[in-house]
């Protein structure tokens, strides 16, 4: 089975603009490709993560991946579905989240001469003449089309700022500028970046009809990245201090049993043979298989030692009498105590359990709250400094645990 064929079964393709070059450009290890990431925070998240994975299971077949940095695309917001315009971020948080993606990438993708490289298409965009711009790349594009495209139609009713309609065009730039320099003659996106990597693949056919070499490909990857990592406190993020290996251990632990198999295959490098054998189980083996699945990818992140204890931790809360260190833990004071005692409520708001006192008197209500395996009885529930001569574990519904010390 080559490559290609690979990510068809693992479900990573979901449309493509030539199937058969594109399949010989991959398998023959002959694909320069390109993957944008924009930096809109100063750590890559599990959303990031399907595509990284893409990018090295490419790499590890022979072809060269380009990570491309937001750096300019980043100065204006993107179309892609959101119902809200982007926060304008100054130019000294655009370059920090960069760097910050950068240290990221390089502990997963190999960099290097004849390996992958890293472009900033601030280098390029920044200082593009705007008179030039329309001329030469403004040209190309069909107003009327581009109002066709679902990306913006969704974004008509709400209002679609000038900004944010030059992101096809920006974007375009980038695959004919890679392809100039770098000669990228593949593209990788989510399928609700399609309209935006046509017009690319469009620009550079336009803008080099006279050559012979000017053959382009578009492929496009499903979107699924995007829809994992959500969770009730936000994004699952890569950095430790972010997201704490436990708790991306616990994101994995905890997924659906429909999205088990689905999440191995997609981010996983386990052979689609182990993967359908997984495929087969059901019950209490399927959670064997989550454990697995949480393993792998919280070693691929954070290192086999820091899996290990993430590991540990869980089988503190689920199978008893393991190592609870490794447990996300805040630490209260003696500021936190009024007339020494605390509410539980207060101590689920401080450790960022919950985002309001309603939030938490709800889960209390409903049964959803326990502190040492003990539900909490009512909103008022309150515990003693002398209670904190052990460790206290807050239950948060069936996936949340905190400690807390004293």
């Amino acid at each position: 089975m080559g490559v290609y064929e690979e990510l068809q079964e693992r479900g990573l393709i979901a449309q493509v603009t030539d199937e058969e070059q594109i399949r010989e450009l991959v398998n023959s290890g002959k694909a320069t490709f390109y993957i944008g990431f924009d930096p809109t925070a100063d750590s890559l998240h599990v959303g990031h993560f399907m595509a990284l994975c893409l990018m090295k299971r490419l790499q590890m077949a022979g072809n060269k991946p380009i990570a491309l940095i937001g750096g300019g695309t980043g100065m204006i917001g993107d179309p892609s579905g959101k119902t809200d315009m982007r926060k304008m971020m100054t130019p000294e948080t655009i370059a920090h989240n960069c760097e910050c993606f950068k240290k990221q990438m390089s502990k997963f993708i190999e960099f290097g001469e004849d390996k992958a490289i890293m472009v900033n298409n601030a280098d390029w965009l920044l200082d593009l003449n705007y008179v030039n711009l329309l001329r030469e790349v403004g040209a190309c594009f069909s107003v009327n089309r581009m109002l066709t495209f679902e990306c913006y139609k969704q974004r008509m009713e709400r209002g679609l700022s000038f900004l944010e309609f030059n992101y096809m065009i920006m974007q375009s730039y980038d695959f004919y500028t890679l392809y100039k320099k770098y000669g990228c003659n593949l593209q990788f996106g989510g399928d609700d970046q399609w309209s935006n990597m046509i017009g690319g693949m469009e620009l550079i056919r336009r803008k080099l009809q006279g050559d012979a070499n000017a053959m382009t490909i578009t492929l496009l990857t499903n979107s699924e990245g995007k829809k994992m990592g959500k969770t009730e406190k936000g994004a699952v993020w890569l950095d430790a201090e972010k997201t704490s290996p436990y708790e991306f251990y616990q994101y994995w632990r905890n997924v659906g049993d429909d999205d088990v198999i689905k999440c191995m295959k997609l981010l996983t490098f386990i052979p689609m043979e182990q993967i359908n054998e997984y495929a087969k189980c059901e019950g209490a083996e399927l959670n064997r298989v989550k454990e697995v699945l949480a393993f792998e990818l919280t070693k691929m992140i954070h290192g086999e030692d820091e899996a290990v204890k993430a590991q540990q931790a869980a089988k503190a809360l689920f199978a008893g009498g393991a190592d609870n260190s490794n447990m996300p833990t805040t630490t209260l004071t003696d500021d936190d105590f009024a007339d020494g005692e605390i509410t539980v409520l207060d101590m689920m708001l401080k450790a960022n359990m919950i985002k309001s006192k309603g939030e938490g008197r709800r889960l209390i209500d409903q049964g959803g709250v326990s502190v040492n395996d003990e539900k909490v009885s009512g909103a008022l529930t309150a515990l003693k400094v002398s209670d904190f001569d052990k460790d206290i574990i807050i239950k948060k519904g069936k996936k949340m645990f905190h400690k807390f010390v004293k």
